[in-house]
């Protein structure tokens, strides 16, 4: 059921016939794995909820797509300078961005939360993290979020390139907790290895100037029609059902939001 890429990198998704198809419009994933939204499966597939997501909407927009996996830390640089055409990578609507780039509506929201080590008695907030050594993914809105919130009182802050290299050092012991997407940090939790060492804390207190107003379509500033299409695959996927039959294969309930 589930769609996946090849290894090559060039699948074209969402194959429609007419003039809204004659450009290939090349979205662009994060390179590094960020399950249970994308990832490479033992093949070199990726797989992937935001990556069956990008072909349903896509298809709803009439437009002819190309998944580009991109480094995180350079994925907005790429947009501007015209290697890709939309980002689909879980990217926030902040403030901040909107400075640069521009969003298509929002395709999903969920909270942010903390993990920490079982037995360690911490939660959420600025008082529960203090002397703490919390790990974060550099370049996110949780970064963001953390040095703002937590720096001032943790012990340290540790960045790392990818969630799971932070995971990974939460399960070895050499942070004390992590910050991230709640639904990112369920699919850690759910392995083994998250299961044994680790449990949520609690959520933290939103603040949708740094975490955003939801996730959204990254696009160049200007592209009006391309911003149209990618709402109208949006709208499309909410009304027909597509999105809650392709969540329901990831999630127990819809990651929609209010």
């Amino acid at each position: 059921m589930k769609r996946t890429m090849t290894a090559a990198l060039a699948l074209s998704l969402g194959l429609i016939a007419g003039a809204a198809s004659a450009q290939t419009v090349k979205v662009g994933i994060a390179a590094e794995a960020y399950p249970p939204f994308a990832s490479q499966d033992a093949s070199g597939a990726w797989v992937g909820w935001e990556v069956e997501m990008i072909g349903a909407i896509c298809a709803a927009a009439e437009l002819q797509c190309e998944i580009v996996p991109v480094a995180w830390d350079g994925i907005i640089p790429a947009l501007t300078a015209g290697q890709i055409d939309a980002i689909m990578a879980s990217m926030s609507i902040t403030e901040e961005r909107m400075q640069t780039i521009d969003f298509s509506n929002k395709y999903y929201n969920t909270p942010t939360v903390v993990v920490g080590a079982k037995g360690v008695e911490m939660d959420a907030t600025p008082e529960g993290l203090t002397g703490k050594v919390i790990g974060v993914q550099v370049s996110t809105v949780h970064q963001a979020y953390v040095e703002k919130y937590f720096a001032p009182v943790a012990g340290e802050v540790k960045t790392y390139q990818t969630q799971d290299e932070a995971n990974q050092d939460l399960i070895a012991g050499r942070i004390d907790a992590t910050q991230a997407d709640s639904i990112a940090l369920d699919a850690f939790l759910a392995t083994p290895e998250g299961a044994a060492c680790c449990e949520v804390k609690g959520t933290v207190a939103d603040d949708p100037a740094i975490l955003g107003l939801g996730v959204g379509v990254g696009l160049r500033k200007g592209e009006e029609e391309l911003k149209a299409a990618f709402n109208k695959g949006i709208a499309g996927v909410l009304a027909d059902g597509t999105y809650e039959k392709v969540t329901a294969g990831y999630f127990a309930s819809s990651i929609y939001g209010n």
